[in-house]
């Protein structure tokens, strides 16, 4: 009879300490939104203290545009310099455009692969 009293203790013992362990790991596990993530630029790209706007200005200009010649020098010049010589490069507008949507189209994946990657965890 005081064997089955100390299983029923123990199964309630142990009972009461999963109960607890569980409610412990509830509390320590806070979430965080992949939207409240705090994104600082500095950590993609190179930004000298002080320069911030001329250097992100010169990005914003730059970039596209340097893509958008790359494009056009492997597809519509199918990567031939006397193609290339041919294009009308000085519309600058049209070729950073292209650049343009290039970028955007990469940082949006990149946003995407960073969401699938983020496991509410960490800060």
């Amino acid at each position: 009879m005081e064997f089955e009293n100390d299983q029923h203790n123990m199964i309630y013992y142990n009972q009461i300490l999963r109960a607890d362990q569980k409610k412990k790991s509830t509390k320590k596990k806070k979430s965080t939104s992949f939207a409240k993530k705090e994104v600082n630029f500095k950590d993609y790209l190179y930004v000298p203290d002080g320069l911030e706007s001329i250097v992100y200005t010169i990005y914003f200009v730059l970039i596209p545009y340097i893509v958008g010649s790359v494009f056009l020098f492997f597809t519509i010049a199918g990567a031939d310099v006397d193609n290339f010589k041919l294009l009308d490069m000085s519309a600058f507008f049209i070729v950073w455009a292209i650049g343009y949507e290039i970028v955007a189209t990469l940082i949006l994946i990149s946003i995407l692969v960073m969401f699938l990657k983020h496991d509410g965890d960490s800060d």
